[in-house]
C-alpha cells in the first residue's frame, strides 16, 4: 500500500481548489498508510496527520457506543421505553400520513424504545423528502449539526422537538438525525453526568483519545483546521475557525455530530470495534455480543426506502450504516460507518480487518458523497 499514491489522490483535490487539506489513513491489520496534503487553512500552516477536524456525523457510532456501555452496565436495556429518562416523549403524537399537516395527528400505536433511537427508527427524523410538512416543522428544531451554537441546550431541544408530531410510527421507518441527537441526552440522563464528561472517562480515556472533545481547548488550537462551505459562485468561505465554534464548551453537546478530533483518534475507536470491544491494551469497552448489534443491518427495505436519499448500497445498524448491496466499488457486505457533512468520512471493514478514515474541512451541498470522498472510498476498497 504505497503511501504516494494516497498522498497523490488528496494532493489532485488540493491542487484543483477542492480541499484547501485534508488527512487520510487505511490500515489493515497492524500496517498503516497514512498521507496529509494541503494546509490547515487556505494559505495556512501546513496539514498534519494529527491536525484536528470537526468530525460532525462520523460522531453517532461513538455515542451509539456509549449507549450500549449503559445497556452493558444494566442501567437501561434495548426494549425499554425511553419515556422513563426521556418524559417528554412519553406520548408522542404521529402525522395521519407522512404528507399530513402537523396538527393532523393519531396517537403512537406503541412507545419509543432505546433499541428505535439506536437504529434511527423512533419516527424522528429526516425523511428522503425534505418537503413533508413534518419535516419542514423539524428544520425549526434539529439545526445543522456542524452549527452547535445554533442548538437549544438538551432540555429545552427535548421540550421543542416533543412539541412535533413524529412522521412514522415507532418502528416505522428510518429516518435520519435526530435519533442520534436523542442518544446524547438520553447519555447524560441516564448516566447522571453530561456527555462530555462520560465519553471522556469511558471511550475517550481507555482509547487513548486525547485530541476528541466537544470542545477544542486553546492549547490545541493551533491544530485546528478551519471549516470551509461553498458561496452562491461555488468558492470556498470560512465557516469556522480556531476562535469559533468548538473554542467554547457547547451549550447542547450534540451526540449526532458534535465532536472535533483526529484520524488517529477515530482509528483507536475502530480498531476497538474490529477487535470486538477489546482495546489496544487488552481494556475491554464493549461484549463481543454488543458490537455485533451496532455493526448488523437493524432496517427492511421498506424502512431504508423512506431515507434513501442518505443510504447507498446500505441499511443501518446502530449509530452507523452497514453495507449490505455491493452497487458500489466501494460496499463491502458488512463495512460499518458514516460520513459527516464538515467532510468526514470513516468506517470500518470487519472482513478485511480495515479501518478507512478521510477527514476534510469542506461542507457537503447535498447527502450525496462528492468525487473526492469517492475516489477515497474506491482507493481504499482496491488496497484493502
Amino acid at each position: 500500500m504505497p503511501v504516494a499514491e494516497l498522498n497523490d489522490l488528496l494532493q489532485r483535490y488540493v491542487d484543483d481548489g477542492s480541499l484547501p487539506g485534508a488527512v487520510a489513513l487505511v490500515t489493515r491489520g497492524d500496517q498503516a498508510e497514512v498521507a496529509a496534503a494541503g494546509a490547515l487553512a487556505v494559505g495556512g500552516a501546513p496539514m498534519t496527520p494529527e491536525s484536528i477536524f470537526r468530525i460532525a456525523s462520523i460522531t453517532k457510532p461513538i455515542t451509539a457506543a456509549a449507549v450500549m456501555m449503559l445497556v452493558e452496565d444494566g442501567r437501561i436495556g434495548l426494549d425499554d421505553p425511553v419515556r422513563r429518562w426521556l418524559p417528554e416523549l412519553a406520548e408522542p403524537s404521529v402525522v395521519r400520513t407522512p404528507a399530513s399537516p402537523v396538527d393532523d395527528v393519531v396517537a403512537a400505536v406503541r412507545p419509543i424504545t432505546v433499541s428505535d433511537l439506536l437504529s434511527s427508527r423512533a419516527g424522528y427524523g429526516f425523511a428522503s423528502d425534505f418537503t413533508l410538512p413534518a419535516v419542514q416543522a423539524l428544520f425549526a428544531v434539529q439545526k445543522d449539526g456542524r452549527e452547535p451554537d445554533s442548538f437549544l441546550p438538551p432540555d429545552e431541544w427535548v421540550a421543542a422537538l416533543a412539541e412535533l408530531p413524529l412522521l412514522y410510527q415507532p418502528g416505522q421507518a428510518w429516518l435520519y438525525d435526530t435519533c442520534s441527537t436523542l442518544q446524547g441526552v438520553l447519555i447524560s440522563r441516564v448516566a447522571g453526568q453530561p456527555l462530555p464528561d462520560f465519553l471522556a472517562e469511558r471511550v475517550f480515556a481507555p482509547l487513548g483519545m486525547t485530541g476528541t472533545g466537544f470542545e477544542v481547548p486553546a492549547a490545541d488550537r493551533d491544530r485546528l483546521t478551519s471549516y470551509y462551505r461553498h458561496d452562491a459562485d461555488g468558492r470556498l468561505e470560512l465557516a469556522d475557525g480556531p476562535g469559533g465554534q468548538w473554542s467554547h464548551p457547547p451549550a447542547h453537546p450534540l451526540g449526532n455530530g458534535g465532536l472535533a478530533g483526529t484520524a488517529g483518534d477515530w482509528l483507536a475507536f475502530g480498531r476497538m470495534l474490529l477487535a470486538a470491544g477489546t482495546a489496544r491494551d487488552g481494556r475491554r469497552l464493549l461484549t463481543a455480543e454488543s458490537v455485533a448489534l451496532m455493526t448488523s443491518d437493524h432496517t427492511t427495505g421498506r424502512q431504508r426506502r423512506i431515507g434513501q436519499l442518505f443510504l447507498e448500497g446500505q441499511g443501518w445498524g446502530f449509530g452507523g450504516s452497514v453495507d449490505i448491496a455491493a452497487i458500489d466499488p466501494w460496499n463491502v457486505p458488512g463495512r460499518y460507518g458514516w460520513v459527516g457533512g464538515t467532510g468526514t468520512s470513516a468506517h470500518i471493514v470487519p472482513a478485511a480487518g480495515s479501518v478507512a478514515i478521510l477527514l476534510a474541512q469542506v461542507a457537503a451541498d447535498s447527502p450525496v458523497p462528492p468525487p473526492w470522498m469517492r475516489d477515497f472510498w474506491r482507493y481504499a476498497a482496491a488496497t484493502c
